[in-house]
């Protein structure tokens, strides 16, 4: 968030050709102040909406992306490179979201009596107010829903300020909300640089702030907050470890791994960064993954065959292709791809990088790309020890057959979340957020619908 000059314009350019598909005017102060004064005015209503009432806007909501389906994972595609197929199923996975709380969430809001002396005491959760949501490009749509929803349900109202690559699709996201007809103003979306984000977090009609992104943004963002005295949820990224011990799957580990580390162009926070590997499965391993990764299709994001489309920004994939040679020149070990093609478009090829060892780029940095770092060791103890020397805690993979070892071992790992024998994902159902520089607070299941609430004690009268 610096302070340069601000553009007039922000341009959505199509990474696989390199194309200008749209410009969007930067909104301007005045246009800003409306979009504050509609979600403060929104919420001001949205907040003495019953839950039942607020559950079945998030129906609505659900029925306007169900509607807009194709339109939307369409100008995902275009505007970030996903292949179609995985934009498609983001879709599907906000409506999900959506159905989920709407079904599921009121219970977690609604009043919890304490036994006390006192005629009554119970505790309620009351909305805080506007939240400010700082999105990435990655998952357009679901990253912003996945915090938002909860926040909708709880009585909140949302400001987001998206990544201005994905603008159109922060425009469509605000359009879909607006045609669910659930309150004009629920979900406001303004179009700004990020150097002028730091106003926003200080402006009082914000009451909180939720923000995906970099360690390093998440540091000032925090410690604007702190200034203002203003709660946060901070998603930072990760280097995720998938760890396959002797005993794993290895056939099915190496299956998921391809899955894991290469879906939405590896550009994924919680998608498998450092594959840490036993030794005596590590060979076998490393030939299917690298079965796996070469079996990919790479083309057209907008061609159902594709696997791989390109990455979001040139300038995103020559930062990965710096961080695989200097993986190299440290002993890393090419086991395929590492080159970066001619023609148009941010595309980069399926990469494994074998030998890695902890200090080279491939294990201290997180790789947003599809480059993948094998690491050999010895056992299950190095196995956990490497996993965890890593200024990030976001998730992580765990792959034996013995689930009463995995349980024991799962103590030990210092992340968000723990797979066992399984990718990681986000699931409505279940907490995510992470450790360490990876951040503070969560998102989804009963604790992320409780984030952005006041929880108020309530004590009435002492018994006569």
């Amino acid at each position: 968030m610096s302070t340069t000059t601000a553009p007039a314009r922000v341009l959505s350019i199509n990474p696989a050709t390199g194309d200008v598909v749209a410009e969007h005017p930067v909104d301007t102060p005045s246009r800003v102040e409306e979009a504050l004064n509609r979600a403060h005015a929104a919420q001001r209503s949205w907040r003495t909406a019953s839950l039942e009432t607020r559950a079945e806007g998030l129906r609505a909501i659900a029925r306007e992306l169900r509607a807009s389906r194709q339109e939307a994972a369409t100008l995902m595609t275009v505007e970030m490179g996903k292949p179609i197929r995985q934009s498609l199923a983001e879709v599907d996975k906000c409506v999900w979201v959506c159905e989920h709380y709407a079904g599921h969430g009121t219970a977690t809001l609604a009043a919890e009596p304490v036994a006390t002396e006192w005629q009554d005491s119970y505790v309620q959760f009351e909305p805080l107010g506007v939240v400010l949501a700082i999105m990435p490009w990655n998952y357009p749509f679901w990253q912003l829903l996945r915090a938002a929803v909860p926040a909708f349900l709880a009585g909140n109202t949302v400001v987001l300020k998206h990544a201005s690559n994905v603008t159109g699709s922060a425009l469509l996201l605000a359009e879909i909300v607006a045609r669910a007809g659930v309150a004009d103003g629920l979900l406001a979306a303004v179009v700004l640089p990020s150097s002028a984000v730091e106003p926003l977090i200080g402006d009082p009609r914000i009451a909180a702030v939720t923000l995906t992104g970099s360690d390093a943004v998440g540091v000032r963002v925090a410690t604007l907050c702190a200034q203002h005295l203003k709660p946060s949820v901070l998603e930072l990224g990760g280097s995720d470890p998938f760890v396959v011990l002797e005993d794993a799957d290895v056939a099915a580990a190496a299956a998921t791994a391809v899955t894991a580390r290469f879906q939405n162009v590896g550009q994924s926070c919680i998608a498998g960064k450092r594959f840490i590997v036993v030794d005596a499965v590590a060979e076998e391993f490393e030939a299917r993954f690298a079965e796996g990764a070469l079996a990919l299709r790479v083309g057209d994001p907008l061609e159902d065959a594709t696997d791989l489309g390109p990455m979001a920004r040139a300038d995103l994939r020559d930062e990965l292709a710096d961080q695989v040679r200097r993986a190299v020149a440290a002993g890393g070990r090419v086991v395929c791809g590492g080159e970066v093609g001619g023609g148009r478009g941010a595309f980069y090829p399926a990469t494994i990088v074998a030998d890695v060892r902890p200090g080279t780029p491939l294990c201290d940095e997180e790789t947003f790309g599809p480059a993948a770092a094998v690491i050999r060791v010895p056992d299950a103890v190095e196995a956990i020890r490497v996993a965890n020397d890593s200024r990030y805690g976001l998730s992580s993979s765990l792959w034996t057959r013995d689930l009463d070892r995995a349980r024991r071992l799962a103590h030990g790992i210092e992340a968000g979340a723990v797979f066992v024998n399984a990718m990681s994902a986000s699931d409505p159902r279940m907490p995510f957020g992470g450790v360490k520089r990876s951040g503070w607070g969560r998102e989804l299941g009963t604790f992320g619908l409780r984030e952005f609430v006041n929880v108020q004690a309530v004590t009435i009268a002492p018994k006569a």
